[in-house]
């Protein structure tokens, strides 16, 4: 019963998560709105160029808010035949729709205010128009402020992204307040030149999100907090000896599927073993809301001195060399006379093969009377 409840609560979470994304997308849109349509009119009741842009931002903002709420709730889709792992990337997918529609916008601009510096229109600021941007300022830096703190709570990236960018048009409209006192102080018309120069800015910050994004669809590494917390999870297991070769696969923010390799005593039966896997997937989707499809077991032989002995100086043997990260799955067969390991080796290596068959060659001078079975992780994670 106990479990039944906690897959409630998790899925409960998700729905919780899913709302909040939704409610925090409708701010950003009204708010964007709104500022969008008084923009409009006094950028083209006082001839600024650089409110017009301003205002064509808010309105790719707003989009951007309806792409996230349609992206979530797509992606929050059950799993079928046809996609296995769910629907969750397609957040991303929607985040870099979003990244795309501020750099046509960025782009756009540009060309618009470039227009503008070789046939310079004279603006004329009113009292209504500096207020409206002062409280463009205002609004944006509430709408970044909510945006980034609810999507850092519920990891979503088209939130972080669209919060992002409404910090950058709060600068943006503080710019343009500027840019009106100098005319208005000093008659310096500043309009297309700014206009341009937040063109510029709007191009940069969506290039930037863009690869982001990509970099995330691609795939990254483990964030180092997240593996240690599982290992330290799967270790706390009085059986389990060791915890290694994390793998985890992402399928959306809060998704993640994933193996790992436990060292266990060799005098285990495949009854206890199964039941010593089964509470360590429920324990790490419990803490960690990650599933682990796979779990690699190898034996540890640690109470033969003299194998104990020999596996100390295997492993002196293979970190002395540059390119290895690590070593786990290290097993002495003294019967069969075969040497056991699975090997990390940086991707920084040159020729990571090679650095495989050094490692092989270092321990079979050592031990010529043993064969060396031995794989590097990515070879087998593939």
């Amino acid at each position: 019963m106990k479990r039944f409840k906690d897959f409630k609560k998790l899925e409960e979470l998700e729905k919780d998560r899913e709302n909040k994304i939704v409610k925090t997308s409708m701010f950003g849109i009204v708010g964007n709105a709104l500022l969008a349509i008084l923009k409009v009119f006094i950028g083209m009741k006082s001839n600024s160029i650089a409110i017009l842009v301003d205002a064509v931002n808010n309105l790719s903002d707003a989009l951007s808010s309806v792409i996230t709420i349609v992206g979530t709730k797509l992606a929050g889709k059950e799993a079928d035949d046809k996609h296995p792992f769910g629907y969750g990337r397609i957040e991303y997918l929607s985040a870099m729709v979003i990244s795309v529609i501020i750099l046509y916008v960025g782009i756009t601009s540009l060309v618009e205010a470039g227009k503008k510096i070789f046939d310079p229109v004279e603006p004329s600021y009113s009292l209504l128009s500096v207020i409206i941007v002062s409280l463009s300022v205002l609004v944006k830096l509430a709408i970044a402020r909510y945006f980034l703190k609810v999507g850092g709570e519920v990891k979503s990236d088209s939130l972080i992204n669209a919060g992002e960018d409404s910090r950058l048009d709060s600068i943006v409209s503080l710019s343009i307040l500027i840019s009106a006192g100098l005319y208005v102080m000093f008659d310096i018309s500043l309009e297309a030149y700014l206009g341009a120069i937040i063109s510029i800015i709007i191009i940069k910050s969506a290039i930037d999100m863009l690869s982001k994004t990509i970099s995330q669809i691609l795939g990254e590494t483990i964030d180092p907090e997240l593996e240690q917390e599982v290992i330290k999870t799967v270790e706390s297991f009085p059986d389990v000896e060791e915890a290694s070769a994390l793998v985890l696969s992402n399928y959306g923010p809060n998704d993640w599927n994933g193996s790992i390799d436990i060292g266990m005593p060799e005098s285990f039966t495949a009854e206890r073993l199964d039941e010593i896997i089964r509470d360590i997937q429920l324990e790490v989707y419990y803490k960690h809301q990650i599933i682990l499809t796979a779990v690699g077991v190898y034996p540890i032989n640690a109470q033969n001195k003299h194998i104990k002995t020999i596996k100390e100086e295997i492993k002196e043997i293979i970190l002395s060399h540059q390119d290895i990260d690590g070593v786990h799955g290290l097993y002495v067969d003294q019967l069969d006379k075969e040497i056991r390991f699975d090997l990390t080796i940086s991707l920084d290596a040159d020729d990571r093969l090679i650095v495989l068959e050094k490692v092989v060659g270092d321990i079979k001078n050592h031990f010529p009377d043993y064969n060396i079975e031995a794989l590097p992780t990515d070879v087998w994670i593939r």
